[in-house]
């Protein structure tokens, strides 16, 4: 069974990923990922908001009179709440290319061009073999138009892409008027592949103490239909490679994910539930499956159930959306 794939110009062995998480940001883990068979791994994501942290101090020696910019700056969390300052972040990467044999993918996380102005740079000269670029960004001000959020974030791609000789790949959220038109303009300033999506953490409420509080809520297979029918749907339309991210828990979300056209699935929820050595068995249910369905390869599953493979694929869409509606009975 031949299960060999190519992600930003890395020949990987299988196309099952750790995805950013905890696990791949730590050595330990990372040797023990890279033991269960990783092909490669993608590191815990650097946030534009620690570059701000760490430039902090500089900006308000240089101009003390930005009361308001100081002031915005105190809304953001402290230094030491996050596992990793920029320049912690830069030396991890070197010390993973060490201490494994399996590429390396770094990630960063950012909403404005300002903020990739010089560490994907950096990054690359830490020795990453490729970067995540994951765009993570709610948009609340109502004086700012659609068509104006899509170009900062796509002049925060190019920014990061600019100066750099390593593959990039853009993890998007779900949050477009139009995925492909976003998607065709990453694919014009050189990006390589996307990640279809991020996952945003909604706030709770605390009735007792009357304030918000972060959640985090690990994925299940229940997401996975989001990312099936957009890739479903980009599939044929894109040059770009294409990732699963979210939802991939168990050899049969891996398959799905494949046939509606992903080059790779990323699984990060699932590992953290049940450990590293999950990841055997993802690739032994995957070359399971595929040999009790006669597959030699990779190639004859990939976008087989894609919109580009349906013969009238908005027909199947419509239908299936009002047979759903109409299905439904109360008992």
């Amino acid at each position: 069974m031949n299960l060999e794939t190519t992600y930003l110009g890395l020949p990987l062995k299988h196309p099952i990923i750790p995805g950013a998480g905890p696990l791949t940001g730590d050595l330990g883990s990372a040797r023990r990922l890279e033991d269960c068979g990783a092909p490669c791994l993608i590191m815990n994501s650097l946030f534009e908001e620690q570059i701000v942290l760490e430039q902090r101090a500089a900006f308000a020696a240089i101009d003390e009179a930005e009361n308001s910019y100081a002031e915005a700056l105190s809304y953001l969390p402290e230094p030491e709440e996050y596992r990793l300052g920029p320049d912690d972040y830069l030396s991890r990467i070197t010390h993973l290319k060490a201490a494994v044999d399996i590429p390396v993918i770094a990630s960063v996380n950012g909403i404005s061009p300002d903020g990739w102005s010089e560490y994907p740079k950096l990054i690359a000269a830490a020795g990453a073999d490729a970067l995540e670029v994951n765009l993570y960004h709610i948009s609340a001000d109502k004086y700012e138009s659609s068509a104006e959020v899509e170009e900062r974030l796509i002049e925060s791609v190019r920014t990061a892409r600019e100066g750099i000789d390593i593959p990039i790949a853009v993890k998007l959220p779900p949050f477009f008027t139009s995925i492909p038109h976003f998607v065709a303009r990453l694919e014009k300033i050189g990006v390589q592949a996307i990640v279809l999506f991020n996952r945003f953490y909604q706030p709770d409420i605390d009735l007792e103490e009357l304030r918000t509080e972060p959640t985090l809520r690990l994925s299940d297979s229940s997401e996975l239909n989001l990312r099936l029918r957009w890739l479903a749907i980009l599939h044929g339309r894109t040059e770009l490679e294409m990732s699963l991210s979210g939802g991939v828990h168990t050899p049969t979300d891996v398959i799905k994910g494949l046939m509606a056209g992903a080059t790779t699935v990323q699984t990060v929820s699932g590992l953290l539930q049940y450990g590293p050595e999950h990841l055997r068995t993802l690739v032994d249910g995957m070359t399971e499956w595929l040999g009790d369905h006669d597959y030699d390869h990779l190639d004859q599953l990939r976008g087989c159930m894609s919109h580009k493979n349906a013969p009238d694929p908005e027909a199947i869409e419509r239908g299936n959306y009002a047979m759903v509606l109409h299905s439904w009975t109360a008992d």
